[in-house]
């Protein structure tokens, strides 16, 4: 079994290649692999940890290249199911020079959102060091959400430290309480939290760091919080009153944001693997993160080990 596991809906993304033009507008696509869990579980690959993807697709053509194109990353599908009944989830994303680019969702009733939780059943945990989760799985679906929640128990009886990043996507939830409500239960079960300072101001009705980081380690099992600070880096608190901002990387020029956060997530989870110090763990966050902005793709920006480490020698930084 793998050293990491995550849960989500792989999306199949038609890119634009018109820059700065509506989706509407936009006539050139290319076709790549998207979805947040798995951004997270290719990084984790990349970095040379072995990794495992929970999830289902349709028997279509899209169906095939997720399944092709997620083996292509070294994560492994053995939990990846086929559902015949139900198509496999896609998007449409703008190309801009400048900004957050725009997506258009078709994933309403698709395979994912009826993966029940009977599979959760057939996983095999024993070698696993941490779980990634996040709020999007849950959204889809109730049937997803009964799912993410077995999984979730599974790990916590098998004492597996376990991250949570809120992810927000409103359009995905039947109403804006619902989801403010079953976003901070869930942080709650989670060891270590990773919300935005947007994602508090939501959830909790705060951007300053340190009240976001004080409302989540109220959560049952919640040990510690960093709060993605953007730039600047990030903000850590811990449950024995330990805080520290670990800052940034500066960025010369920004060119896509999507898949920063996730890049950031991983970071910090194969630095923790690798018995990294927490200091260490936020700091290699900070690296991905700011190598990804700089790609246009949701996860070419992640390192290799020798990558990294070459950031590093040229940041003047090195891990603890």
């Amino acid at each position: 079994m793998s050293e990491f596991i995550t849960i989500g809906e792989p999306l199949v993304t038609f890119a634009s290649k018109d820059a700065d033009i509506s989706l509407a507008d936009a006539i050139n696509f290319h076709k790549i692999m998207g979805g947040a869990e798995l951004n997270v579980a290719i990084g984790v690959s990349r970095l040379g940890h072995s990794s495992e993807y929970i999830s289902q697709v349709g028997a279509d053509p899209f169906g095939q290249f997720v399944k092709k194109t997620i083996l292509s990353h070294n994560v492994g599908t053995t939990y990846i199911s086929e559902d015949a009944d139900h198509f496999t989830g896609h998007q449409l994303k703008q190309l801009v020079t400048h900004g957050d680019p725009a997506t258009f969702n078709y994933r309403r009733d698709s395979a994912a959102c009826h993966l029940t939780e009977e599979v959760i059943d057939q996983v095999d945990l024993s070698d696993v060091k941490i779980a990634h989760m996040s709020g999007i799985f849950p959204a889809i679906s109730d049937i997803a959400e009964n799912t993410f929640r077995k999984l979730f128990s599974r790990l916590i009886d098998n004492n597996i430290l376990t991250t949570f990043d809120p992810n927000l996507r409103p359009t995905l939830w039947s109403s804006k309480e619902k989801m403010i409500s079953t976003i901070n239960e869930l942080a709650g079960m989670a060891d270590i939290v990773l919300p935005g300072m947007e994602e508090g101001k939501i959830l909790m009705g705060s951007d300053d760091p340190e009240k976001i980081a004080d409302f989540y380690l109220k959560g049952e099992r919640t040990k510690t919080v960093i709060v993605k600070i953007g730039p600047a880096g990030a903000y850590v608190k811990t449950q024995d009153g330990e805080s520290y901002t670990v800052n940034g990387f500066k960025v010369e020029k920004v060119v896509d944001t999507v898949g920063a956060g996730d890049g950031f997530a991983l970071g910090v989870i194969t630095a923790l693997m690798e018995g990294k110090s927490l200091k260490a763990a936020v700091l290699r966050g900070n690296a991905v993160g700011a190598l990804q902005v700089q790609t246009l793709g949701d996860n070419d920006g992640y390192p290799t080990p020798v990558e990294l480490k070459e950031f590093y020698i040229k940041e003047g930084v090195s891990e603890e």
